[in-house]
């Protein structure tokens, strides 16, 4: 167990070029997408480096809820689901609370919805209760789903009476999160008739392609069509060869630490970090290579080595379809020599916090020229020679906190003082409970290399 964490935290700048490597978690979007289809399978599935955290523990307690059979080892990064044919035999209503885990939330929902029998009753943090929702129930309920908001329409609480689902053509307006899209993907082989899903408006296809491919790594054929029809046919059960999966590290949580070169110098190297694996979020450190902010990075290879680029102006960059991590590249922005524009990232308001509102304010508290766009898409940052002596206010989102723990490494005075602290920093355990630990390990082990 790592010690626990202040209520602000000074972040202690490198004095000294980064060295060693770093062993990220595990996916959280992987793990959590994992947990819901090993749940469909008709035999035990082991997921093998399984992300433990925050998000995913209420996946699991959920899991638990339903009368699924779920053994977790930590210590192991594993976690089997088994006994699947106890999952909805609760003759009582049953209560899910998700917190604040978008994942979680919308993927219960679904699966719960989905269900032969049972009343569900799903809930979260107030902050949950603010979320979209409204997309993927009205989806599931013209699909014959009975669910009902005990709250305002379209949004968390909701009771569920479940009758399965019926199949036939649904519309769904996934604009406002992915995660509506791909949680209607994943049950739609239970319902009693094939599925086409017509989508009504954009939607981020990187996580809408993830969840396809994890699909099918659990045994479901290819959709059938493309652009915005997709076709799901059903009744085609979920297995796994040799029953276990294994989960690949996190290309959101590998952000940070790719930006970490250019911020300290030096060389990190990240183990398990795949180019060319399920996640879109990998386009962060291809845009940092491209952008020449860290060395070229090796598309074979199984672990990356960052290094610091030659480049350091400014970014123009739409994030739409990797937004996750667009608060790296603005946390570390007032270390570039020209401005960076970041666009794409309307949704973002919507996440845990509105994100671009928020890193507005804290960039400005830091002494940048930043711009809010008129259109709500994006921001503009401007480097200033930073402020010090800022406490980083992380709105209970857990990528503020790392964001700009990885910008307080930046040794701004020149001999090692802190000049930048992190406010709740332990909100981190949303899907990286040791992050600051680690980054801590790895300044000490700077300083002996």
């Amino acid at each position: 167990m790592s010690p626990p964490l202040p209520d602000v935290l000074p972040i202690q700048p490198f004095t000294r070029p980064v060295r060693g490597e770093v062993i990220l978690p595990g996916s959280k979007s992987l793990t959590n997408r994992a947990l819901l289809l090993a749940a469909l399978c008709d035999q035990p599935v082991t997921l093998t480096g399984a992300l433990f955290s925050e998000d995913t523990h209420l996946m699991v307690e959920a899991l638990k809820a339903l009368g699924f059979g779920v053994r977790t080892d930590a210590g192991a990064h594993t976690i089997e689901v088994s006994e699947q044919a106890n999952g909805f035999k609760n003759d009582q209503p049953v209560d899910l609370f998700v917190g604040l885990a978008g994942t979680a939330a919308r993927f219960l929902t679904a699966l719960c919805a989905a269900a032969p029998r049972g009343i569900y009753r799903i809930d979260g943090i107030p902050q949950m209760r603010k979320r979209p929702m409204k997309g993927l129930i009205d989806a599931l309920r013209s699909l014959g789903a009975d669910i009902r908001c005990t709250g305002a329409e379209g949004f968390f609480p909701i009771e569920i009476h479940a009758r399965g689902l019926r199949g036939g053509d649904v519309s769904i307006d996934a604009s406002e999160s992915s995660q509506m899209l791909s949680a209607l993907l994943m049950v739609a082989p239970l319902a009693a008739d094939d599925i086409t899903i017509t989508l009504t408006s954009k939607v981020r296809a990187p996580f809408v392609a993830m969840t396809i491919l994890q699909m099918a790594q659990f045994g479901q054929p290819e959709p059938v069509g493309d652009g915005p029809r997709i076709g799901i046919k059903s009744s085609v059960p979920y297995g796994v060869s040799y029953g276990t999966y294994a989960i690949e590290a996190d290309a959101t949580a590998a952000s940070y630490f790719i930006a970490l070169p250019f911020v300290t110098g030096g060389t990190l190297d990240i183990p398990g970090y795949k180019l060319d694996g399920l996640q879109g979020d990998v386009r962060f450190g291809r845009l940092l290579e491209k952008e020449g902010l860290i060395g070229p990075l090796d598309l074979a290879a199984s672990t990356q080595r960052i290094t610091r680029g030659p480049a350091c102006a400014g970014i123009n960059a739409n994030f739409n379809e990797f937004s996750d991590t667009f608060l790296t590249l603005a946390a570390i922005a007032p270390l570039l020599s020209g401005p960076t524009m970041i666009t794409g990232v309307a949704h973002s308001r919507k996440q845990e916090t509105d994100r671009v509102a928020g890193m507005v304010r804290e960039l400005r508290k830091l002494g940048q020229d930043v711009h809010e766009h008129e259109d709500g898409d994006g921001l503009t940052i401007t480097p200033r020679p930073p402020i010090s002596g800022v406490e980083i206010e992380t709105y209970g989102d857990h990528r503020f906190a790392m964001s700009f723990g990885i910008l307080g490494c930046y040794d701004l005075h020149g001999d090692g003082r802190p000049w930048l602290s992190i406010k709740d920093p332990a909100c981190c355990a949303k899907t990286f409970p040791h992050f600051f630990e680690l980054l801590e390990n790895l300044r000490q082990h700077s300083l002996s290399s």
